[in-house]
């Protein structure tokens, strides 16, 4: 039987009219002293719409990216696995400590989706120099635009 543990959300993703931020709760606020030093962040998230017995027993999906292969979920991106867990490179646009509050282009996630940690991005440990991906997802572009992508 595999060790259960617990994860608490450290904020929530928000969409406004003003455009896309963390929401970073208030006892984790200190940990993002210094995050304005960097250009990019990996923010790793729940994807809470898919926290149910259905999509956590999906093993095998027809990605909405290539819908002609059938691929193991562990071949994929998407939000449904057994441990709904994300991340997301972004830009970092702006971080106030003090509010919480760390704005970003976009990121794949719905408002409200609750943050499980935040990472700085390290090229020397977050890129790789030689990756490589299966032949049909060759008209994938190399590098994803600053705006990210989203729902």
């Amino acid at each position: 039987m595999p060790k259960e543990f617990k994860m608490f959300p450290i904020g929530h993703i928000r969409r406004t009219e003003d455009g896309v931020h963390l929401e970073i709760l208030d006892p984790y606020r200190p940990a993002m002293m210094l995050l304005d030093k960097f250009s990019h962040l990996i923010v790793v998230w729940w994807a809470d719409e898919h926290d149910n017995e259905k999509s956590r027993s999906v093993t095998q999906t027809k990605p909405p990216y290539a819908e002609d292969k059938l691929t193991g979920v562990f071949a994929t991106r998407a939000e449904y696995r057994p441990n709904p867990v994300a991340i997301t490179t972004c830009k970092i646009l702006e971080v106030d400590e003090e509010s919480g509050i760390i704005r970003v282009p976009n990121l794949d996630a719905y408002d409200g989706t609750p943050i499980v940690d935040l990472k700085a991005y390290f090229p020397v440990c977050d890129r790789v120099k030689e990756a490589h991906i299966p032949d049909w997802l060759s008209d994938w572009p190399e590098w994803m635009p600053d705006e990210g992508w989203g729902p």
